[in-house]
Formats: C-alpha cells, structure tokens, sequence
C-alpha cells in the first residue's frame, strides 16, 4: 500500500505514524523511557503520572493524568477552621515591627 501520491505529497496517515511511532526499551527495574521528541510534543514533565491500561496480550495504552498539584488548593485554604487569626502588618517600617513585640 504506498500512499505517496506524487513526490511532492505525502498523505497525513504516514507524516503521523512517523511522529508517533518510536521504539524504546524496557529497563532491568520495568522502566520505559518516552523519547525527548514525544516528551516534547506533550509537554511531559518528570513526576508527570500516568495511567497504564493493558489491551490486550503485548498491548498497552499509556494515558497521560492531568497535572493535580494545586487542584483544590484554594478550597482546602479557605476551609481552615480558625478564622482571624492573620493580621496584616500596618507598614513595612521597622518602628511598627517593634510595636508588634
């Protein structure tokens, strides 16, 4: 099946294989490495998680998680049970720090 159609034109199926389609190894301790380039298309940073589902025998789809570090952050602020407790200092003068002791 050849899907050049002159040699100016290539058709989008193979341009998408050829960024996809990469080969890596797995490490002694079960570790598969994503190459730089897919790294880089996604925006995949270390610590990133990911789900990994098998398919079928020899056949696994890896799901990038989305980013949930500060997800709930503001909720989980707001929902401190002591209220008042933080004053806002009235300058930034070392004079007002001395009334504060």
């Amino acid at each position: 099946m050849n899907r050049i159609k002159d040699a100016s034109t290539i058709d989008k199926l193979d341009v998408r294989r050829y960024l996809t389609c990469m080969r890596t190894t797995v490490s002694s301790k079960g570790q598969i490495v994503l190459p730089a380039e897919l790294r880089e298309l996604d925006n995949i940073k270390p610590g990133q998680q990911f789900e990994v589902e098998r398919v079928d025998a020899g056949e696994y789809l890896l799901k990038k998680l989305p980013d949930t570090s500060q997800v709930g952050l503001v909720d989980l602020l707001l929902s401190c049970p002591v209220k008042g407790w933080f004053r806002p200092l009235e300058s930034e003068s070392t004079d007002t720090l001395w009334k504060i002791r």
